[in-house]
This record gives structure tokens, sequence and C-alpha cells, in this order.
């Protein structure tokens, strides 16, 4: 399929114009970024993994009645979406805790929380993604308190979901990042998940041995980004076929 117009570029991905009108074509890119993008880093093979998994979660999540941005994987680096409205709210659904949830409450990593919480994170780079409550998104016109029971709803099944995937092959899902965009029908909207699903989204970590496979890798520098995912596709059977093994990240300070 022919490359189109650019017309939006990420941290992670890049989005061009699809072939057909509410359709976009989503590019995923080899760059790592942690803290706000004041870490950066290049992580070869990075944008092919998490377009296969990525596929490997939305589809599944559109098999389970989970209603989606995805349509279909268009080649290694590229899938064809639908295109949304962003609601500006990141929605985090956690199994253990791990990430802000600790430094604010003053939890032990890896303690298991009493049930998954769903917590809202206003998408504002400048402002270092705060978290906010149900009152605020109301009160500032995010979104709407249907919105946020749906935006819930679709979390949270989409948490058993992907826990299910992840506990058959070994691995524990910590906790799990959605964006949720609107699809308009006339006068009516539909929510459903949309961005990606990836480890660049979720904390993994092995049930095993706790060893870290998502984005913590390179956050905390433990080890080879590139190798941590490959696991992940390798356990779940997605492995692309051109990447036969992992390369060592390029960080830039």
């Amino acid at each position: 399929m022919a490359r189109r117009k650019k017309l939006y570029e990420g941290k992670a991905k890049i989005l061009y114009e699809g072939p057909e009108p509410g359709t976009l074509v989503q590019y995923f890119k080899d760059d790592a970024t942690a803290f706000n993008s004041k870490k950066k880093g290049v992580v070869d093979g990075k944008g092919v993994l998490n377009n296969r998994l990525s596929e490997y979660f939305m589809s599944g999540l559109n098999t389970i009645g989970v209603p989606t941005h995805f349509i279909k994987r268009i080649n290694m680096r590229e899938q064809l979406i639908q295109q949304v409205e962003i609601i500006p709210l990141e929605v985090v659904v956690r199994n253990i805790a791990a990430g802000s949830i600790c430094e604010r409450f003053g939890i032990e990593e890896g303690a298991a929380l009493p049930r998954p919480i769903v917590e809202f994170f206003l998408k504002n780079d400048e402002l270092g993604d705060p978290l906010v409550s149900e009152e605020h998104a109301i009160a500032f016109g995010w979104a709407g308190q249907h919105d946020l029971d749906e935006m819930i709803a679709l979390a949270l099944r989409s948490n058993d979901f992907l826990s299910g995937v992840m506990l058959a092959v070994g691995i524990r899902l910590v906790d799990l990042k959605l964006e949720i965009g609107r699809v308009w029908d006339g006068d009516f909207q539909r929510l459903v998940v949309a961005d990606e699903i990836s480890p660049d989204s979720c904390r993994l970590w092995d049930i095993d041995s706790s060893r870290k496979l998502d984005k913590d890798v390179f956050r905390r520098d433990l080890g080879n980004l590139a190798e941590a995912y490959t696991e992940i596709a390798r356990r779940l059977g997605v492995l692309p076929s051109n990447i036969t093994h992992a390369v060592k990240p390029h960080v830039i300070n």
C-alpha cells in the first residue's frame, strides 16, 4: 500500500492518511522514550515487534466483543486503523503495585492490589500527564459520566482478557494503559480501544522470576529492551520471521 500524507507524528508512531475515508495508516517507529521524552533511544526492531504484538492483542479484543480501532496489519510496521477522536485521558488499570502508585501511596512495588484499580491521567506531556478524578474530567469537559463509565468497562474487560492471555505464557500483567477513541455515526457515538497495546503500554513481569519484560527495562537500564520484547513475542507465537535476534538499543542522553 502506498504511503499517504503524514497527519501526525508522536513519540512511537506516525499516522498517515488512509486509503479510504475514515481510515488511517499507523506506522510503528523504533524510537523509545521515557520520563516524558527526557530519555530517548532507538531500539532496532522495536516497531516491528510492537506492530505484531498490538495486532495480536487488538485482534483478540475484537474477537471477544471489545471494540477497537484495529482493522488489519498491512506490513511489518504498518496497520490500517479506523480514524477516531481520541479522548484526552489515559486509562490505567493496575493489578500489582508498580510505578507512580507506589510513590503516591508508599506501597511496596510488587504488592498485590485488593482488586484492579482504574485511574485516569490527562494526556498532556507539558504537565507530566497528571492524575485526574472523574469530577475533573466532567467539569473540564474531557469526558461525560457515560463516557467514563464506558471507558472503565472497556478497560476492565481488556484487563481481564490480557491478564488471561499473558498468564497462559507465564507472564503477569502488572498494569495496562489504554487510550479510548470516539467513533461517530451521525449524532451517535461509540467508544473503542485505540492507539496501541504493547509492552510500551503495559508492565509485564515473568511469573517465576519477576523479571521485567516491558519498557521499564529501558526506563531503569535493566538490560536489552529488544530482547525483552522479543521474549514476549516468542512466548505468544507472534515473533516476526525477520527478527531472529535482539540487538542492543542506542541510547541518547
